[in-house]
């Protein structure tokens, strides 16, 4: 089986049941495991590369991609056909992660290519590893798949028991920082599975834009800063200057010394295998009197 996937948690999952070998194409952000990095790049982003760009930056170039419906990533469609892959692995949920099903469908139609697509399109955390088994299925690791969703779904289980013996902290999970997002989709349900009050938004919902002004009212005892798409360093980086922000400075999370910054794009942004990593994070930031404190390199308390 020829698989290609067009999207870092995909890729993820694919290692993850053993497929390494059966990948032929990937994104230009799939870097983990290392062996991702070695794949034909298939889908290329559509944003400016050529220096580094703030938070406000990237939010104002993406936001003039949406305002003007062009497509945010670029699929080599040459490379597709020569592949003739059997399985694409992409997803409908975000048009700023990922090459929507639509455009993959159309690409494959122009190209004459017959390749079967599965969209992961999660909500929740039990979607994330609702997902592993659909990949598992498609590519006829179902068995393997499941065996790993079974160990993930114990991780997360004794997460859940340890939160319920626990007070709830009011937490704000910070996924933007110029202008402020609120976290979404799966995440508000970690954040109750890792004994939080989740602020702002519901559980399965988008993120979505509040305001500093929002943030402050909400009176978050814990602000876990999750930035889409950053690792650690750059996490740490953007953070400092929000303390600046008296909205934000005031807050009892950044008074008390409880805001972290986090390896969001290995750990929160990606629906795959390592979401629960994530769930454990969150937990520690919620409740580090009750778990492990987790490596240097995933988080870190800011303040």
């Amino acid at each position: 089986m020829k698989i290609v996937s067009l999207l870092p948690s995909a890729t993820e999952i694919v290692f993850a049941l053993g497929l390494g070998d059966s990948l032929e194409g990937v994104t230009y952000e799939c870097d983990f495991p290392n062996e991702a990095r070695s794949k034909p790049v298939i889908s290329e982003t559509a944003l400016p590369q050529d220096r580094p760009m703030s938070a406000g930056e990237i939010d104002h170039v993406v936001s003039g991609f949406m305002d003007r419906q062009e497509p945010i990533y670029r699929l080599n469609k040459g490379l597709i056909q020569r592949i003739q892959p059997d399985l694409i692995v992409t997803q409908d949920l975000c048009r700023v992660c990922a090459v929507p099903s639509g455009q993959v469908n159309e690409a494959l139609d122009e190209l004459g290519c017959r390749a079967e697509v599965v969209s992961l399109d999660p909500h929740s955390l039990d979607e994330v590893l609702d997902g592993i088994v659909d990949v598992g299925r498609a590519t006829g690791t179902e068995v393997r798949a499941k065996e790993l969703v079974d160990e993930l779904r114990e991780r997360a289980d004794r997460v859940r028991r340890t939160a319920t013996r626990l007070l709830t902290i009011r937490t704000f999970a910070l996924e933007w920082s110029d202008p402020p997002f609120v976290a979404g989709h799966w995440i508000p349900g970690m954040v109750t599975s890792a004994g939080g009050e989740n602020l702002l938004n519901e559980a399965g919902e988008p993120s979505r834009k509040v305001t500093w002004r929002q943030v402050a009212d909400s009176s978050p005892e814990v602000i876990v800063f999750m930035p889409c798409g950053f690792y650690l360093e750059d996490a740490e980086a953007d953070v400092e200057p929000l303390f600046d922000i008296p909205d934000f400075g005031d807050t009892p999370a950044a008074r008390s010394g409880a805001v972290f910054a986090t390896d969001a794009s290995s750990y929160f942004s990606r629906p795959g295998p390592r979401i629960v990593d994530g769930l454990e994070i969150l937990a520690w930031c919620i409740h580090p009197e009750a778990f492990a404190q987790p490596p240097a390199d995933r988080v870190v308390r800011v303040r």
